[in-house]
């Protein structure tokens, strides 16, 4: 059970911030919340800026890229109860953790993985915490009963 919990973690639940419609990343959506412009978008797809679009002919990398940070988002919405306001905030917001720079910023110089790493080891040890949580929740309401 624990590794089946363990490895399906790494995918959101549910499409808290609205980037996915009929399964199909809207990835200028993606790009739009984390308030990121072409430049940044080709420099984490590695592409040139001029081929950097967002319709049908979205190049190949740019897609896979924009699909690999909208899960991440996705991953911190899920921790915020589905909050995007607070969601967003997460991620502009500079973290001691990180090395005092945003979330934001660490996508944008192109540290993606590190962050997510950095996020599933987070939420790995926020549902750790909880399982512990409700376990001695149980042994103390099963101690109380006479």
């Amino acid at each position: 059970m624990a590794t089946t919990r363990a490895l399906f973690s790494t995918v959101a639940e549910k499409d808290y911030l609205g980037f996915w419609a009929d399964q199909t990343l809207n990835a200028r959506s993606v790009v739009d919340f984390l308030d990121l412009d072409k430049r940044d978008v080709a420099k984490l797809a590695g592409v040139a800026s001029s081929s950097v679009r967002f319709d049908q002919k979205i190049p190949k990398e740019v897609l896979e890229r924009l699909q690999e940070i909208a899960n991440i988002c996705g991953l911190v919405a899920q921790f915020f109860g589905g909050d995007a306001t607070k969601t967003a905030l997460w991620f502009k917001t500079e973290n001691p953790l990180l090395g005092k720079i945003s979330p934001r910023d660490m996508i944008r110089y192109g540290r993606y993985d590190k962050l997510r790493r950095f996020v599933m080891s987070a939420l790995e040890e926020n549902a750790a915490s909880q399982r512990s949580r409700a376990r001695g929740h149980a042994a103390g309401s099963s101690a109380t009963v006479s």
